[in-house]
């Protein structure tokens, strides 16, 4: 490819709506996706020529791309909400873990013995979350700056945890994903992602 000059507001712009739309399907590629079709079709835009495809194939085709990817994304749902499950019932049988009738599980790093949070309290924590297998998603130590929130104003399981830990106490949370994000997911945790937390209850405000 041809060097291309970024040196001005305009050019810079224009780098940024390919490296967005180019974000967009790296992150989430169609299968098969091809970058030269891309470009063909982006260039004919561009110069005002008529499309190579007549609208009724392009929706036909869109339709069998959009259910293989439904079917992808539902058979990926469905083996995450199985890893979760197994992972959950092997890791009850481990000494020093507590299930709750939740399904909330959760083991004692340091007993603290300060207050206990009411739903309706201010909290102050630092926490390390992860999915199962070790991906990083969330880390208030790797910001360097505890969390505030309200008890009632989080994920169901930290919500039922907090309400269980006194100030000081430093706690490992293993969040079945209905007590998470459930079918849905967000950001870089998959649907069905079943969580571990590490969370310190600095102080109730």
């Amino acid at each position: 490819m041809s060097e291309v000059n970024l040196s001005t507001d305009e050019t810079r712009v224009s780098y940024g709506i390919g490296r967005q739309l180019g974000d967009q399907l790296r992150d989430n590629p169609p299968p098969g996706v091809s970058l030269d079709a891309i470009l063909a079709g982006l260039t004919d835009a561009f110069a005002g020529k008529p499309s190579r495809v007549d609208q009724e194939q392009m929706a036909a085709s869109f339709k069998v791309i959009r259910e293989i990817m439904q079917a992808e994304a539902a058979a990926k749902a469905e083996a995450a909400a199985g890893a979760g499950l197994a992972f959950l019932a092997e890791n009850a049988k481990r000494d020093g873990i507590t299930t709750l009738a939740s399904g909330l599980q959760f083991e004692v790093l340091t007993a603290g013995t300060g207050a206990k949070p009411t739903r309706e309290d201010q909290v102050r924590t630092h926490y390390h979350g992860t999915l199962i297998d070790g991906t990083v998603f969330d880390s208030s130590y790797e910001r360097g700056q505890p969390a505030e929130f309200p008890v009632g104003g989080v994920i169901a399981g930290w919500t039922e945890a907090l309400q269980l830990m006194n100030a000081g106490s430093k706690w490992r949370l293993y969040v079945p994903s209905e007590l998470a994000y459930g079918a849905q997911g967000v950001g870089s945790i998959p649907p069905h992602s079943v969580l571990v937390f590490d969370v310190e209850l600095l102080d109730v405000l």
